[in-house]
């Protein structure tokens, strides 16, 4: 009986494990720390939440927010970061590669408001934020994913600086919950 019920446990958790990114299913969390990549003596710091909702098995849609600064070691001042906006996620569908197993890949895109304000030498740039980029999840449960995501971000827009831009690695995680149909599913085992 024990090993009936240690089975069913595991075909539980398989199933959970590849329906993690199905379609109803809904993601959040966001970057803890979201590095600038960049060769110069600086200090960048930037939080990054986000949420969204799966409209397909693997491509979510959502929105995000971000607050960030940068310090450039020598100077007087900051720049400081902001900006909110609508994302989209598309996870990579590697089932020919199993020994991947816990790790997904995806890219992702967003666009928003967003602005840089420069505290050295007063400038700013106010305007339309994108950004887009591959990442990789890596997940601890069948629910939590510790992420990296490699992305090119600018800004285009108004102010003392029309645009700016620059390459970020942001390590965070994300907390996938699962649908109400998943949920029910799981209820009727």
């Amino acid at each position: 009986m024990k090993k009936l019920i240690l089975f069913a446990i595991l075909l539980l958790g398989t199933g959970i494990a590849n329906a993690q990114i199905g379609k109803g299913n809904v993601l959040m969390g966001g970057d803890l720390a979201n590095l600038n990549i960049n060769f110069s003596n600086q200090t960048s710091f930037q939080i990054t939440p986000r949420a969204a909702w799966f409209i397909e098995d693997g491509l979510a849609v959502g929105a995000y927010g971000q607050f960030g600064f940068n310090h450039i070691n020598g100077q007087d001042g900051n720049t400081y970061t902001y900006g909110v906006g609508p994302l989209a996620r598309y996870f990579v569908n590697l089932k020919e590669l199993p020994s991947l197993g816990q790790t997904k890949f995806f890219v992702e895109g967003s666009v928003g408001f967003e602005g840089a304000n420069n505290t050295v030498n007063n400038s700013h740039t106010n305007g339309m934020g994108f950004g887009f980029g591959p990442g990789i999840s890596y997940f601890i449960t069948p629910s939590v994913g510790v992420e990296a995501l490699l992305k090119y971000n600018g800004i285009v827009g108004f102010g003392s600086t029309t645009y700016t831009n620059g390459l970020s690695l942001g390590i965070g995680f994300q907390i996938y919950l699962p649908s109400k149909k998943m949920i029910k599913e799981i209820k009727s085992l």
